[in-house]
């Protein structure tokens, strides 16, 4: 029988370089005298991320959903967006900051992204966008999208903060689209602590995005827009170019880890493995699985609240569906009716604890929870 564990193990951990080379990295800035307004960290690790993105451009920010809502202001976009239920809110905050109206297409039942094939009959004469979500690092159909757009002389946004450094294709998933936001906030692969960035090709965003993160002042006497306070300071930048030092070894681990999640649950009736993408088409950036409960015999919620008794605490991930919020109520495009894919993964989608430094034995003892669990309620069947 399982056990629980000593101590908590939870989703995720920062990955954290060592704290001496934090330490010099700091004092760098200390001696600068310059804690922000894009110095010189600010700079550095702006260059080695548009080289490790391969991004034709780029610009950085105090956190993602800051990023996302400026690019979209940027782009100038009224009206309408289509965009995915299925995502973390920040996405359709960033449209309602906006004045956007979201249009909520289902999304695809085997990645659990948007699904391209509804979105041209969401369009109307107010639809600006698309705004697709690489879920869980699983790229959206993006020659379809951007066919789709292209028809229809719509802009293209994709959330990228699942899915930093991955390829579609051997391509960057940094270059499809106008513009991709990428968050680095502290449970991502790479992370500032807190922050973000936009990649785009068209380098007028450039001029734009640089007015909106910093008040819209284009000197210091003159204020030309409406913008906001959204850098990112020199201590999250300086950790950052720390951290991106190690995301390598990080991917490795988390490798390693995948294959011994995917070795204990894979014979398991009733689970599906969501991010079985590898090498440089992965981002592993988590370990997600969907549990059916027709066939495991146990709801998410059940797995979800018996892990916990053992000390594991996964994540329900995303949960609730943003169309189920109530101020979207409202919307025809909220309906349940026209979500059914998505109705049905935010009840059964669970993301498994999953960071460099967990144990694979510890990865064994979780399968073996899950594995108890489905016998359990096979032996009650078979009563």
């Amino acid at each position: 029988m399982a056990k629980a564990f000593e101590q908590p193990i939870y989703v995720t951990r920062p990955l954290l370089p060592d704290i001496t080379d934090v330490t010099e990295r700091i004092k760098k800035v200390w001696d600068s005298k310059q804690l922000t307004n894009f110095g010189a960290q600010h700079d550095e690790l702006s260059r080695q991320l548009e080289n490790y993105l391969e991004a034709e451009h780029i610009s950085m920010f105090s956190n993602g959903t800051m990023a996302l809502l400026l690019g979209l202001k940027a782009l100038k976009l009224t009206g309408e967006v289509i965009t995915t239920p299925f995502t973390f809110p920040a996405t359709v905050q960033a449209l309602d900051w906006n004045n956007l109206t979201p249009v909520f297409c289902d999304i695809d039942p085997e990645t659990f992204n948007i699904d391209a094939d509804k979105i041209e009959a969401l369009i109307t004469e107010k639809t600006s966008a698309i705004l697709g979500v690489h879920v869980f690092g699983n790229p959206c159909d993006v020659e379809k999208i951007q066919a789709i757009a292209d028809k229809h002389n719509l802009k293209v946004i994709y959330d990228g903060a699942h899915a930093f450094g991955s390829k579609i294709n051997g391509e960057p998933i940094s270059s499809f689209g106008d513009m991709t936001m990428f968050s680095f906030h502290a449970t991502k692969l790479f992370n500032t602590i807190e922050g973000g960035a936009l990649t785009y090709n068209d380098p007028e965003l450039g001029r734009q995005l640089d007015l909106l993160r910093n008040f819209g002042l284009a000197n210091a006497e003159e204020v030309v827009l409406s913008g906001l306070n959204a850098k990112m300071n020199e201590v999250q930048a300086g950790v950052g170019i720390e951290v991106l030092q190690v995301v390598e070894g990080e991917r490795r681990k988390r490798h390693t880890i995948k294959k011994a999640y995917e070795e204990n649950l894979s014979d398991i009736d009733g689970i599906r493995i969501l991010t079985g993408l590898e090498d440089e088409s992965s981002s592993y950036q988590y370990f997600v699985i969907e549990i059916d409960e027709a066939v495991f015999g146990q709801s998410r919620d059940t797995v979800h609240q018996e892990l916990q008794k053992y000390k594991v605490f996964a994540r329900k991930y995303f949960y609730p569906l943003c169309s189920d919020f109530e101020w979207y109520s409202e919307l025809p495009s909220a309906r349940p009716e026209n979500l059914p894919n998505a109705k049905r993964a935010v009840q059964q989608v669970l993301a498994m604890p999953y960071y460099g430094d967990l144990p694979i034995e510890s990865v064994k003892a979780i399968c073996e929870i899950i594995r108890e669990l489905h016998v359990a309620q096979e032996s009650v069947s078979q009563l």
